[in-house]
């Protein structure tokens, strides 16, 4: 992380809603993960999306990377936050896809709220 990087972070200007984990040449990166420019930095502020490279041991990403053969799993940031020692941490998790009849399932669910929502 940049000096700008970590004043944001500081500041809770992170979204992690897209973000996603992939692997490049055996190093696990994430993209979409969104930082905001740092209010009072100058010329040389970061770039909000570019990619940001994560820090495991080979043991843990050889881990990882025998689970994402699975089908339909990903890793996905669940959290962002500073460490005692004053270092940003994500914490990420695998995750499976939902299936596409789940996902006519929850459409059905917020139809249905959204309808009781206008009758009161």
């Amino acid at each position: 992380m940049r000096g700008t990087e970590i004043k944001s972070v500081r500041a809770g200007k992170v979204s992690l809603a897209d973000g996603f984990c992939f692997f490049k040449n055996e190093e696990l990166f994430i993209r979409n993960l969104h930082i905001n420019e740092y209010d009072k930095g100058s010329y040389n502020n970061h770039q909000p999306m570019r990619e940001r490279k994560l820090l495991l041991n080979k043991s843990e990403l050889e881990k990882l990377e025998r689970k994402l053969t699975d089908k339909g799993l990903a890793i996905v940031p669940i959290r962002m936050f500073i460490s005692d020692s004053g270092y940003a941490k994500l914490e990420i998790a695998l995750a499976k896809g939902k299936k596409s009849y789940d996902k006519r399932e929850d459409i059905k669910k917020k139809d249905v709220e959204r309808e009781t929502a206008r009758r009161f």
